[in-house]
């Protein structure tokens, strides 16, 4: 029996199976519907009820995209596409039609299948469709994942598809800049625990990283999210931190870009381009998390100065940053989002010895095991002085609605963090498995270690294909909160799955220090949680797919 789909066959086949399983998704969906808006509108309390049903349809349609778009992938490349690229389709079809059919999971805990979404036996049949069981059947077999790991053994781990030289140009850039000036370091930065050196700060921005988006008349680069998700996973397959230092400088330009006046964009931003100043994001609350709805800290106007009075946490890069994105409750009668704004809030430059010298503001670290590049703080601000022609787009109450115009951009860019460590994690694995020798042989000689290497490749690649799409889809001015959300419950996922496996290659050395891939292990946790956790990740995808509100 043949173990592999005809090469002129496999995208024919693949649409067909991708119909189907648009199909599942969208039973799933009236599933779904019938659960939790039985009256044709969204009850919260139904929706919060059958969260799992609701979470796991947001995940069944983020397989179904990511399919669509590694499909999409093989069709941009045409003929350049190989028998690598070919087969990492076939292996992605394979399992993912599987897991849409038989189970997929939302975590490592949690298996959703189509029987939650009151699917019984006789629909989940009536969906499946020939093409859908060839490929099950045949796309992610053994002797295919043995052909992938031969193929992907010398470090070709696929090719991009960027169809634009301009970005394969920016990322050869990037790529040297980062083997050079940040893998030989990164893991003694994490060791120490220390931040990441000015001087690679100052690199940056001589490449643009920080101006990258930002228009030129702003004396930024002009480029689009496509480039920034290229630059931005190239400097975190070095190291997340190098990676997240762009986020820091994307939020804020992003808010000055479309919530700032004129004269805000005229001040801010050129600065921000350059790297003259370093920007950090002031939002999130001890107690609140990602209720903002819930924030307390308040900020009274009086003459011309804004006073700023509560406490904020997890706040990255605060101590060595000169201006922070402070989302405050200006209006103590709104209790809701209506009564937040944003502040522009400039602070003296900290140093180790004086971490907070601004008047009215202190913090303290948190000590946290893994993206220490940057370092984590707690902040508390008493009577912390803030221009009141600082307020962003001079009036009030428009705080989160500006926040929530950056959740697209930010979404994407983490999703590019997260395949960036994906890729790291895997290229770890892949070094250690022909340098570790046992029994006589290296180790990628053993199945079920070349086996786990050849599927993080092929999920590694789905889940740029997903990012990208996102990231397109923003350079065309399209709303994309969707896209972005799946972009980022994916990549997060794929990321840790990856380290986990990497670590499980490495043995008792994975869990020994000194070893890179015990740093990439703690660094990959966290993009689960920060910019949105899985949970409200799938949470907004569903919503946005279901439609409608409570």
């Amino acid at each position: 029996m043949t173990t592999t789909i005809p090469l002129p066959d496999l995208l024919p086949t693949c649409a067909e199976a991708l119909t189907s399983a648009r199909a599942l998704e969208a039973a799933a969906r009236e599933g779904v519907l019938s659960m939790v808006a039985p009256g044709g509108r969204i009850d919260g309390a139904l929706l919060e009820r059958h969260q799992f049903a609701a979470h796991g349809y947001a995940w069944a349609a983020t397989c179904v995209e990511a399919l669509a778009q590694m499909l999409h992938w093989a069709e941009r490349l045409g003929a350049e596409r190989g028998e690598l690229e070919s087969l990492m389709v076939q292996a992605a079809f394979g399992e993912y039609l599987n897991q849409l059919w038989g189970g997929l999971p939302m975590s490592q805990g949690e298996l959703v299948r189509p029987e939650d979404f009151g699917l019984d036996a006789g629909r989940r049949h009536s969906l499946h469709g020939k093409a859908v069981g060839t490929l099950r059947k045949l796309g992610n077999t053994e002797a295919v994942r043995e052909r992938i790991g031969q193929l992907i053994a010398h470090g070709d781990y696929g090719k991009l598809g960027l169809e634009d030289e301009t970005l394969e140009l920016v990322r050869d850039q990037f790529r040297r800049f980062a083997e050079a000036e940040v893998v030989p370091h990164a893991h003694d930065w994490h060791l120490k625990d220390v931040l990441i050196p000015l001087s690679v700060v100052e690199q940056m921005a001589e490449l643009g990283v920080f101006g990258l988006t930002i228009p030129e008349e702003y004396g930024g680069l002009g480029m689009g999210k496509t480039a920034m998700c290229v630059v931005t996973e190239e400097l975190s397959r070095a190291y997340i931190g190098v990676g997240s230092l762009g986020t820091r400088s994307e939020i804020a330009a992003e808010l000055i870009r479309l919530g700032g006046t004129e004269a805000q964009k005229r001040a801010w931003l050129p600065r921000l381009a350059s790297g003259e100043i370093l920007p950090t994001a002031v939002f999130t609350e001890p107690n609140t998390g990602s209720d903002l709805a819930s924030l307390r800290t308040r900020a009274t106007l009086d003459g011309e100065t804004w006073t700023v009075t509560g406490n904020k946490t997890w706040i990255t890069h605060a101590a060595r940053s000169d201006l922070m994105t402070l989302l405050v409750r200006t209006n103590p009668d709104e209790k809701g989002y209506k009564g937040l704004s944003m502040l522009l809030a400039e602070k003296p430059r900290g140093t180790e010895a004086d971490p907070f010298p601004a008047a009215g503001m202190s913090g303290g670290e948190i000590a946290v095991l893994g993206y220490r590049g940057m370092k984590e703080y707690e902040l508390g601000f008493d009577g912390f002085a803030v221009p009141a022609a600082n307020l962003l787009g001079g009036v009030e109450g428009q705080g989160f609605k500006q926040l929530m115009a950056t959740f697209e951009s930010a979404r994407i860019q983490t999703a590019a963090r997260a395949v960036g460590v994906a890729q790291c994690a895997m290229e770890s694995a892949m070094r250690y498995a022909h340098e570790r020798i046992q029994f006589g042989k290296p180790l990628y000689a053993f199945p079920r270690v070349y086996g786990k290497i050849a599927w993080m490749a092929v999920e590694t690649m789905i889940a740029r294909q997903l990012t990208y799409f996102a990231a397109r889809e923003k350079d065309g001015d399209h709303r994309c909160d969707i896209q972005a959300g799946m972009a980022k419950l994916l990549a997060a996922r794929v990321a840790w799955s990856n380290a986990d496996n990497a670590v499980q290659v490495h043995g008792g050395n994975g869990y020994a220090m000194e070893y890179p891939v015990s740093r990439i292990l703690c660094d990959a946790r966290i993009l689960n949680i920060f910019e949105g956790a899985a949970e409200i990740q799938a949470q907004v995808v569903a919503r946005g797919l279901l439609g409608g509100s409570s």
